[in-house]
């Protein structure tokens, strides 16, 4: 690889507020914020609104979509129309 043309990684805090979630990993981003972290040591912080934490696809909250409800309202609206043009 050549040098000087690669951004620096670094350990870096993305923290979840709404679900108290924190996950120190390495990244590029560059940010001002610092935070204290379990081991005493001060890292880089990015807020994240969502994560695997809070999201309602990993956390099972998510609603049941009925599908057979949409199809038919689909029909009711453009399934004449879609289906008269050639």
């Amino acid at each position: 690889m050549r040098h000087g043309i690669h951004p620096v990684s670094r350990p870096v805090v993305f923290r979840d507020r709404a679900a108290g979630f924190q996950l120190l990993t390495r990244s590029t981003i560059d940010t001002r914020r610092t935070v204290e972290w379990e081991d005493g040591t001060r890292y880089p912080v990015v807020d994240v609104e969502i994560s695997s934490a809070s999201h309602p696809f990993y956390t099972g909250t998510s609603r049941v979509v009925d599908t057979a409800g949409r199809v038919e309202r689909f029909q009711r609206r453009y399934g004449r129309a879609a289906a008269d043009r050639p």
